[in-house]
């Protein structure tokens, strides 16, 4: 339903789109492609290898606590029926806690690389924003788009986006 909505408000966009080119020739419409700033420009990069060192110490952490623990279950695994049920039993709860621990800070870990990424990414959509106003009121854009269904070449202004965030260091 909600697709529904939207392709409506679109339909009758481009038909308000339609009607104004043809009253007013001059007319300008641009298409920003945000998936590929995100990919492409140099501050989502920056904000992409910024992230990734703030964030690779614990992520190492956390697969060598996995290695340890998986390596823990296969000697558990080995030494199994040379065990007392005691020791089994104890060694088995022990690993389900370490198991618990070690799923409990990798879940934390994603929770605050998704926070952090979701506050470099914003930062680099509202640079991409404000670049996207400068570029409409230089160049006399009536009308800039950012999702659409589809969209003619000739009207993707991302390239220009991303040339101007790269220049704007």
């Amino acid at each position: 339903m909600k697709h529904f909505f939207r392709q409506i408000g679109l339909g009758l966009l481009l038909g308000f789109v339609a009607l104004a080119s043809v009253q007013a020739q001059d007319f300008r419409l641009g298409y920003v492609n945000l998936d590929r700033i995100i990919r492409e420009a140099g501050p989502a990069k920056n904000a992409q290898a910024k992230l990734e060192q703030e964030f690779s110490r614990r992520e190492k952490e956390l697969q060598e606590l996995g290695t340890t623990i998986k390596s823990a279950a296969d000697k558990l695994e080995r030494e199994a029926p040379t065990l007392s049920e005691t020791q089994r039993a104890s060694r088995q709860k022990q690993l389900v806690e370490q198991d618990r621990e070690f799923q409990r800070k990798r879940r934390e870990f994603q929770e605050d690389l998704n926070a952090r990424r979701n506050e470099e990414l914003q930062q680099v959509f509202e640079r991409a924003n404000r670049v996207v106003k400068q570029l409409a009121e230089a160049e006399k854009y009536d009308l800039i788009l950012q999702e659409a269904v589809y969209v003619n070449p000739k009207h993707d202004i991302t390239d220009k986006v991303i040339k101007a965030l790269n220049s704007a260091k």
